[in-house]
């Protein structure tokens, strides 16, 4: 499929097939711009070109999730602040673009589960939110410059057992790259989220994307 064409919500940006139909729960991984180098990218997807016995855009996805938790780049997300601002932004349109299940801020990449609401975009949603949180870290900084790689990395959720299992991936990075012990532990993330609100507190959009698998 080339990069014009779309067929039933699907399209290509780059490389990566991605789906931008309605209602559709999505797991995203966006990044900073400095934390994957664009020729080892090019790398990979070189190689993989050349296999035919494994599925490139998973392979591909883990081989950049291993890299971004082995912490490259300057890492700007491990500032609090900026970590604050991009999960204050996440938790503003949940229930109004999207329903949100789950996330996590780590330091150099965001994973998000999510599920756009009718007559929003995928797209749409993650320009605005990375337009916005990269203006405003860039201000806390003080540098100029692209904040976020403008590549996202996104799969649609096929099942309740998938969700279930990207949930359980998202809210254990943290432990996975030994940055905690408990996922809970970590601040910037739905686990902790939920374990410093009493059932029944959270926003309702929340409760029921949660629910909704």
């Amino acid at each position: 499929m080339r990069k014009s064409e779309a067929t039933d919500g699907w399209h290509n940006r780059g490389y990566l097939p991605h789906f931008d139909g309605e209602e559709a729960t999505q797991f995203v991984t966006f990044r900073l711009g400095d934390s994957l180098p664009q020729q080892l990218l090019e790398s990979w997807r070189t190689e993989l070109k050349q296999s035919i016995e494994v599925d490139r855009e998973v392979t591909l996805r883990r081989r950049a999730e291993t890299y971004l938790d082995q912490g490259h780049g300057q890492c700007h997300l491990k500032c609090p602040q900026i970590a604050n601002l991009t999960q204050s932004s996440l938790l503003f349109f949940d229930g109004d673009r999207y329903r949100l299940s789950a996330w996590v801020i780590m330091p150099n990449h965001v994973h998000v589960l999510l599920t756009p609401l009718s007559g929003k975009q995928l797209s749409r949603i993650l320009h605005s939110l990375k337009s916005y949180t990269a203006n405003e870290a860039n201000k806390i900084l003080g540098i100029e410059g692209r904040f976020w790689q403008p590549e996202t990395f996104d799969r649609y959720i096929r099942d309740s057992k998938h969700f279930k299992s990207v949930v359980r991936y998202i809210e254990n990075n943290p432990v996975k790259a030994r940055l905690c012990k408990h996922p809970e532990d970590w601040p910037y993330s739905s686990a902790s989220f939920r374990s410093q609100n009493a059932e029944g507190a959270w926003p309702g959009a929340l409760a029921s994307s949660l629910n909704q698998f």
